[in-house]
């Protein structure tokens, strides 16, 4: 499994527009609010098969008021041992 973390910076007023067709639209996503220079990030989960780029040119580039799109992947989970 791969997980892309993406910021998204969205037109002005648009944001909450903008997470909710995220939400009805691509999935497997969470969605939060965030402060500073992007408007939302996006936490999507991909198969090892998916490929990221066309994910995200398919999926998010063409949603309705996004101006821009930050993307990273995360490479390995560290969690805290119990």
């Amino acid at each position: 499994m791969k997980t892309l973390i993406v910021q998204i910076k969205c037109e002005l007023g648009r944001a909450y527009d903008v997470a909710a067709y995220i939400m009805d639209n691509v999935t497997p996503c969470h969605i939060y609010s965030i402060s500073g220079a992007y408007d939302l990030l996006a936490i999507i989960n991909l198969d090892d098969e998916q490929d990221p780029g066309i994910f995200i040119n398919k999926n998010l580039h063409k949603v309705p008021g996004i101006r821009d799109t930050d993307t990273m992947i995360a490479f390995n989970a560290f969690t805290p041992k119990e």
